[in-house]
Order: structure tokens, then sequence, then C-alpha cells
């Protein structure tokens, strides 16, 4: 298979690298030009396509002939950089082709996950001060999902709970909305939210989800599997 990852150089995107190689796959990634240097350890085993996400000059020679997108939905800036992004993805890959994005959990695809007060305020209060210092416009990145939402392309948009770093704890497991039991825990460790991106590639009961993940071993998800029998 060759994938492309949209993002490539930040942590998430390298971790997404890393499991790409493992499985076999030709990678060409896209990161701005400052960015192409953090991949100096990978010279000679992908192709990068330096330049902005939300180019649509970039994303189309990037994705030319990929099985696979893995598309990091960054917020940065007041510009519609997520919209512009996936737009731009959903406009220029192949129909055929893969498509998986990043996002976090304040996104829902039905309306039916269960949020906390706290959860909703800091949401707002953060949202609208990192709008004012021009730092990065959450909104942008729900109207990107809206639109990845109604289109029929064969997505799958992983909603990341809180992230650490650390050592893999495995496949995450996954819930339809926030609020179900089996995601209590909130946390996934970085590297296996990229584990599951690249899953999501290839498992097709995924098509047209938005799963919202946690670690498989946190304790919510340890109890859940103990209750259920799984």
């Amino acid at each position: 298979m060759k994938i492309c990852i949209v993002g490539i150089s930040g942590k998430l995107g390298q971790y997404m690298l890393q499991y790409c190689l493992e499985r076999g796959y030709d990678v060409v990634g896209v990161c701005r030009h400052q960015s192409v240097e953090k991949l100096a350890a990978y010279k000679g085993r992908i192709k990068i396509i330096p330049g902005f996400t939300n180019d649509r000059e970039v994303i189309k020679k990037a994705v030319e002939g990929c099985d696979g997108v893995l598309t990091v939905l960054v917020p940065w800036g007041v510009d519609n950089y997520s919209s512009g992004t996936a737009k731009a993805v959903l406009d220029l890959t192949d129909p055929a082709t893969r498509l998986v994005f990043s996002c976090g959990w304040h996104i829902s695809k039905d309306g039916q996950d269960a949020y906390s007060r706290w959860f909703l305020l800091l949401l707002k209060v953060g949202g609208r001060a990192a709008r004012m210092l021009r730092l990065f416009d959450i909104n942008d990145q729900v109207e990107a999902c809206r639109m990845i939402f109604s289109s029929e392309r064969n997505w799958t948009v992983v909603r990341g709970s809180d992230l650490e770093e650390g050592e893999s704890e495995g496949l995450p497991v996954w819930s339809k909305h926030v609020g179900d039991f089996v995601l209590r825990s909130n946390h996934t460790r970085r590297r296996d939210f990229a584990q599951f991106m690249v899953h999501a590639l290839t498992d097709d009961t995924l098509i047209h989800e938005a799963p919202a993940i946690v670690s498989c071993q946190s304790r919510s998800a340890s109890v859940y599997s103990s209750q259920s029998g799984a």
C-alpha cells in the first residue's frame, strides 16, 4: 500500500510513520518547509512534499496514487487551516482512497456525546482566548469534520482522549459516544492513537464512524471488559 501522511512531522505524524513503515507501506508525507529536518532520520525511506497542508497543489501532488491518507487536522491560526486541509483531501484524492482523520473528543458526529460541564466551559473559554490571540480555531476543526461527515467518501474520524507519552499499551478501544462508560478514564498514549489511525486504514467496520478512543489498559476499559465478558 502507498500511504500519504498529512502532517507527518509532528509527534502523532511521526508515530504513524513508524507504524506504516513497520507494515511495509510506501509513505509520502506533507509538512511545512521548516519541519522537513525533523524527518532527517527517514531520509531515503520516505518521500516528503514540503508545504502547507491546506495548499491544494501540495495535497494534489502528495496524494496521487495513494491507497490511503492519514490526516492530522490541526486547527492552527484563524485562516481555515483545518477545513482547508480537509476539503483539499476530500476533493483531490481518488474516490476509492481510504481516508482517516484525527481530532479531539470535542467533535461530535451525531450530537449524542455527553460532555461534562467543566469540559464544555474549558472548551468555550479556551477556544475564545485562542481565537483572540490568533493561535488556533477549534470551530474550524468542527467545520472540517462537518464536511467530512457529510461526504460519501470512505472516511473515519478518530477522536482522541487526553494524550500522554510513554510505551505502547496496545491498540486502544473505542466507542461511538463520549460519555460511554468505557471511555471514562480519558487517556491514551500518543503512539497508540497513531496505531489506531494506521489500523483504521484496513478496518472496514470503521468506515463512516467517528470512534472515540481510550487506552485498552485504562481502568474504565478494564472494568468494561470484565463486566461484558470480553
